[in-house]
């Protein structure tokens, strides 16, 4: 056995399973020392400012960056120096066409989510009032910060995982596998969230993230699965006013107040829609229908970037 032949590829590159494993052990590198510079910050202002806080809608702000910055720099340094390839092949460059990508991406979100909605609705599930006009700025405001939230969230969530993971195994010719690789610890670090539904909750949320692989593989970039992702979560939370992956505090004046009528394998009960039949048949109805659609489309130099491997330049 040609023991190279186990770490080395065909184009001199480390082979993916192993740049793989080294984003992972740089990810969670990254993790400890951007969180440590965190707290270290919160003492110091703790003992400059006694008495104040960022509170919890800023904490989770930090929270995202965090996970956001550790993802993108080690998906960065895999990127450029286990594969000889440039900052922009991460997805996240203003290339050609990016804001469309963005806004059809939000739109196809919106819809879907009005989708699952509509399906627990006629089937008798869930009912809406809308906030009065006493509640305008409140519902105005909801609107606005949550939707920074929202972005910031799904933000750090492509990078994680439709961003170097995803990614590597597709330039290797995996992509299939990289859908399944990367949707099933999306599904699993789901259930740590309030009111898990047993069974749905993870089968749906794997399913949502084979939703935004595929997203991701029709654009080869993250503005598109970004999105989708946002604009579901927004609209779930703020115009619908349903929980958020079983969490009810993101939204808190919304500008629909959802109720559930039950039966919980419909609606997802206290988890919200997408713990529920309903979230299942739209995403794979959207799915396909992403699949299938002429609204995006990869530029030729993204889909260059993540086509194939970049072999080692002979000298």
């Amino acid at each position: 056995m040609n023991l190279q032949k186990i770490f080395i590829n065909p184009s001199g590159r480390l082979r993916s399973g192993w740049r793989l494993l080294i984003f992972v052990g740089l990810l969670f590198l990254f993790l400890f020392l951007l969180t440590t510079a965190v707290r270290v910050g919160y003492a110091v202002a703790a003992r400059l400012l006694p008495g104040h806080s960022v509170g919890p809608y800023f904490e989770n702000v930090i929270y995202r960056l965090i996970l956001l910055g550790a993802a993108l720099i080690a998906g960065f340094i895999c990127t450029r120096w286990l594969e000889g390839l440039p900052w922009r092949a991460l997805g996240l460059w203003l290339h050609v066409g990016w804001l469309r990508d963005l806004f059809v991406g939000s739109l196809i979100g919106i819809a879907s989510l009005a989708l699952a909605t509509g399906i627990a609705t006629a089937g008798g599930g869930l009912s809406f009032t809308i906030s009065g006009r006493a509640a305008l700025i409140s519902v105005g405001q909801t609107l606005i910060f949550s939707a920074a939230l929202f972005i910031f969230a799904a933000l750090a969530e492509e990078a994680l995982f439709r961003g170097y993971p995803l990614q590597t195994l597709t330039r290797a010719n995996l992509a299939w596998l990289a859908v399944f690789l990367t949707s099933v610890p999306f599904g699993a670090v789901h259930l740590r969230n309030p009111n898990v539904a047993a069974g749905f909750t993870f089968v749906n949320t794997a399913l949502a993230g084979g939703w935004l692989a595929v997203a991701y593989l029709r654009t080869r970039s993250l503005w598109f699965p970004l999105g989708v992702h946002w604009a579901w979560n927004w609209a779930l939370g703020s115009l619908f006013g349903l929980p958020v992956s079983g969490i009810t505090d993101l939204a808190p004046n919304p500008l629909l107040h959802g109720t559930d009528l039950g039966p919980a394998w419909l609606t997802g009960g206290s988890y919200g829609i997408e713990g529920g039949l309903a979230c299942t048949l739209t995403l794979i109805a959207s799915t396909l229908f992403i699949w299938r659609t002429r609204l995006v489309s990869a530029t030729p130099e993204m889909k260059k970037l993540t086509s194939q491997e970049n072999p080692v330049p002979v000298r």
